[in-house]
């Protein structure tokens, strides 16, 4: 809708019969207010986007301002008032505006209905009643299709229609002569993500009813070819169609009955990338007695349950352990202490290492059956069956557990440093959180089994250091930055190399010294060589 504002003449003889009939002495008012009237031609200059008209006496107006400097030409018939900022820029961010003066009867079609932006070549896209490219807004490249006109399953939008869900995916499913951001259809993969998350999340009756809503749209659009092409997707996806014409691993996966989380595996790939070349201190376990390596192994548990928030008094958690016996009214809480333990003083069982997918959900299994046998309610040594999230982290759909952590299989499976392995492994499976509860002491624990295996000093998160290490790994997850999360990794496994011994009570003490009882907000992490005198 234009800026500008004008009288037209049947305002102006109706004000003016108005007045004629009210006094009709007063000609000379008459002819005034018709001068004034017609003169009365406004420009909105808050508005940074100004279109031109028909009327002459607006286009005058325009034409003066421009020739002042007031105005800038973007192209014909649009101007702006802003005379310091690119006319690419300007128009980028006021297109749906110049596309509803301009083309008011035109369609945001094909991938532009579903980016809602131009690509990174400029180009933005349209159905209307013929083809054709108009190049004259900077910047921006106007590519239209020739195609039917919006239907009642169009959206409509700021005086314009945009492709609604099912003609988008229609649309997407043409040939295109331009590829990559030139094209007017988007990756194949994008139409695969959105089948496969329909599939996912409202199973084959969902998806199948997704299949009739398109085979309709398509019917009284004439679009039956790319419907053709989506169906045999979607059969592919439901296993009644050879899942050669899937593109995405995901897809084909899902096709198998494998589905996995593709983020997730996304994630893994950064922190493989990152750590597979990299040099890290091997650090020979100290621990090489059964007595040592206990004690070390009490003090993993005791703190790995301390940031689940299981807290005992550090002696509290001793006598629970040495005795075997449950604190009195502290049941399950004890028996996470307990269950914790039997498995990381375990040396048989953390000798242990995975070599294939099925061989990591059975070890799974079994060390949170005996980490978590305290609390039946939970499910120990079982995959979760619904989805859990811990504050604004919504981990991997319990659908998609064994194919996201076969995946990142192939990654753990190609790294030969234990260090990398070790820290991939916690990572993995914190990041998939696979059961109920106990997610995060079970990823400790197979970090862990990692090290013992190498004959590697194991790592003990102490709870002063407990938000740097949540912080890193929520680094990695939100931001794909490995960084952080390595280097925390590498801080803890130089600090835990110091811990060491059978003298429980010289090792408590050490732990103090170094601030590892504290809270956060209350201390630092200190890390203190320590030399045991013999």
């Amino acid at each position: 809708m234009p800026i500008l504002q004008s009288y037209d003449r049947d305002t102006v003889n109706s004000v003016f019969y108005q007045i004629l009939d009210y006094n009709r002495k007063n000609l000379y008012l008459c002819i005034l207010l018709i001068v004034i009237f017609c003169m009365a031609v406004k420009v909105d200059t808050q508005k940074e986007i100004i279109f031109g008209s028909s009327n002459p006496n607006i286009s005058r107006v325009l034409s003066k301002k421009e020739k002042e400097g007031e105005l800038r030409k973007v192209a014909p018939r649009i101007y702006t008032t802003n005379r310091v900022d690119s006319l690419e820029n300007i128009v980028r961010r006021n297109l749906i505006d110049i596309l509803v003066y301009r083309y008011p009867d035109a369609l945001i079609s094909h991938r532009s209905a579903k980016e809602m932006r131009p690509t990174a070549t400029g180009d933005f896209f349209l159905t209307n009643s013929t083809t054709r490219r108009v190049t004259d807004l900077p910047g921006i490249i106007l590519n239209f299709v020739k195609g039917p006109k919006a239907s009642p399953h169009d959206i409509p939008f700021m005086g314009m229609h945009i492709s609604g869900e099912h003609r988008y995916m229609l649309e997407n499913m043409q040939m295109s002569r331009k590829s990559g951001d030139e094209s007017r259809v988007l990756p194949i993969s994008v139409i695969e993500n959105k089948l496969e998350q329909i599939l996912i999340t409202g199973g084959e009756d969902r998806l199948n009813e997704y299949r009739d809503e398109l085979r309709t749209v398509a019917e009284e659009l004439g679009m039956q070819t790319e419907f053709a092409k989506i169906n045999n997707i979607i059969s592919a996806l439901l296993s009644t169609h050879d899942a050669k014409v899937l593109s995405t691993d995901s897809a084909k996966a899902l096709a198998v009955g494998n589905p996995f989380d593709k983020t997730r595996v996304e994630l893994f790939e950064v922190l493989f990338e990152a750590i597979k070349d990299r040099y890290f201190v091997i650090r020979n376990n100290r621990n090489t007695d059964e007595e040592s390596f206990r004690l070390f192994s009490f003090f993993e548990s005791y703190f790995s349950n301390y940031i689940e928030g299981t807290e005992f008094e550090i002696d509290e958690a001793k006598a629970i352990v040495d005795s075997g016996i449950p604190m009195p009214r502290r049941d399950e809480d004890s028996h996470d202490i307990l269950g914790t333990f039997k498995v990381l003083s375990n040396r048989a069982e953390m000798m242990k290492t995975p070599t294939s997918p099925k061989e990591l959900f059975s070890i799974l299994s079994h060390r949170h059956s005996i980490l978590l046998e305290g609390r039946p309610h939970m499910n120990p040594g079982i995959f979760k069956t619904k989805n859990n999230r811990a504050g604004m982290t919504e981990f991997v759909d319990y659908q998609l557990v064994k194919g996201t952590l076969s995946q990142g299989f192939k990654y753990y499976a190609a790294l030969t440093d234990p260090f990398a392995r070790a820290i991939f492994m916690m990572f993995m499976i914190s990041e998939v959180h696979p059961f109920n509860d106990g997610n995060g002491r079970v990823a400790r624990v197979m970090m862990n089994a990692e090290f013992v295996r190498a004959d590697q000093s194991r790592i003990i998160v102490p709870t002063v250091f407990r938000e740097d290490y949540i912080l890193a790994l929520r680094k990695l997850t939100r931001h794909k930055d490995p960084l952080a999360y390595i280097n925390v990794m590498t801080k803890l496994h130089q600090f835990s190399d110091n811990l060491y011994g059978t003298d429980f009570k010289e090792l408590k003490n050490y732990l103090a010294t170094c601030n590892a009882y504290e809270e956060p907000s209350q201390a630092k992490l200190q890390i203190i060589d320590r030399t045991i005198i013999e």
